[in-house]
């Protein structure tokens, strides 16, 4: 599921995914299933097309070259169609308890937002909050990040009043809450 959450919604990729895995629950039904029948079950998830041959292509690898079982090495991973490293993030840290961090767009944006971890690119976000979180909270921070991320520190109009690091953070336009607003 996590390769199709790119451009995607996680509520869409479930809806999409709960069908898709009854029908094909491994990769050998994957592949089964084929490009056409993927696309089927995917179509209201963007990039649709682009991901229904890379499901089908990481199942063929999965199969060949791994007896059918998700590696547990960052660089096998990575070398899956459609994975890169956020993904391979994902499931290192979700599927073998890894500690990384999995930098998707709500993370990019608090940590430049906030100062916490500024950088340019994911993987420059990723770097300074695996230098400021302690190793002991980092698997659990990713969710804690994209938590905030989605629901208070919101691409549009963050909700700074509800923010608990709002006093330490550098955004300048901090929104005032709903009674400060009327």
């Amino acid at each position: 599921a996590v390769v199709l959450s790119a451009q995607a919604t996680d509520v869409s990729v479930n809806k999409a995914t709960r069908t898709l895995f009854q029908v094909a629950p491994t990769p050998k039904a994957m592949i089964a299933l084929g490009v056409e029948g993927v696309a089927s079950h995917i179509r209201t998830i963007g990039l649709w097309q682009t991901k229904a041959r890379n499901v089908v292509a990481l199942c063929t690898e999965l199969e060949e070259k791994h007896a059918g079982q998700v590696p547990r090495d960052r660089e096998a991973l990575e070398a899956l169609p459609g994975v890169g490293r956020k993904t391979a993030n994902v499931v290192l840290n979700v599927a073998f308890g890894d500690s990384t961090m999995a930098v998707d767009t709500h993370i990019f944006r608090l940590g430049n937002r906030t100062g916490l971890a500024p950088g340019r690119t994911p993987r420059e976000v990723e770097d300074g909050l695996l230098k400021r979180i302690p190793p002991e909270r980092l698997r659990d921070s990713h969710h804690w990040l994209i938590l905030h991320g989605r629901y208070v520190c919101k691409a549009r109009r963050p909700e700074c009043w509800r923010c608990v690091a709002a006093a330490w953070c550098k955004y300048r336009d901090k929104t005032p809450g709903p009674e400060m607003a009327a």
